[in-house]
């Protein structure tokens, strides 16, 4: 299976939300839903097994192609947990060109202050109930296409534990699930930028066609 699937190209003009949920490594998955505000769909997915700065190295110069193709800074948020946070850090330090904006997450009780933002999103006993039923609803009401057929197998194969708690049924993964209920939450969060763009006056160069890179 290949670690980068794409469906369709990606345009000028798009803004893009970008969720990602980390691994520790071992059997786990590292997964990047890539999905587009603007046509309400999800063209670009990143899956692959591996440890969370390994995922960082490989999405890095994406997200930076992203902005050059579409002129409009995607969004991303990576979960906080398995490496996420240092890893949304690392994305900071690296986003020297300013071609991507990072989520900031308010700190329950503490939204009025600046210093509670956290980044990345934070999945706890409050937030992931609010995560999981969101997306559920979403998927349920059809709203967002998804051509990605190994996402569509984990959510047939998520499922209410004994506990109570969602998760992956016992042999399967639920990253890709998590990583979608992460971008749809930017998706109710994350407003389009008032971008006006300029009209295009060159030819893109071959190594911003996102067929010739990501896949």
């Amino acid at each position: 299976m290949n670690k980068w699937r794409q469906y369709r190209q990606i345009e000028r003009g798009e803004f893009f939300l970008i969720g990602g949920d980390c691994s520790q490594g071992g059997k786990d998955f590292n997964a990047c839903q890539f999905m587009s505000k603007t046509k309400l769909d999800i063209p670009l997915v990143y899956h692959s097994r591996g440890v969370a700065a390994q995922m960082t190295r490989e999405i890095f110069p994406i997200i930076e192609k992203i902005f050059d193709i579409t002129e409009i800074k995607p969004m991303v948020a990576l979960e906080t947990a398995n490496g996420g946070a240092s890893e949304m850090d690392t994305l900071n330090v690296l986003n020297r060109l300013s071609k991507y904006s990072l989520f900031k997450m308010p700190s329950i009780g503490k939204t009025e202050s600046p210093e509670s933002k956290i980044l990345g999103y934070v999945t706890s006993g409050g937030t992931r109930p609010i995560l999981v039923g969101d997306g559920k609803n979403s998927i349920d009401g059809k709203i967002v296409r998804i051509y990605d057929k190994p996402t569509i197998k984990e959510m047939y194969a998520f499922i209410i534990n004994k506990q109570g708690k969602p998760e992956a049924e016992i042999g399967a993964n639920d990253d890709l699930v998590m990583s979608f209920n992460i971008v749809w939450q930017l998706y109710q969060i994350c407003k389009i930028p008032d971008t006006k763009l300029q009209p295009a006056m060159r030819i893109m160069s071959p190594n911003l066609d996102p067929y010739s890179t990501y896949v």
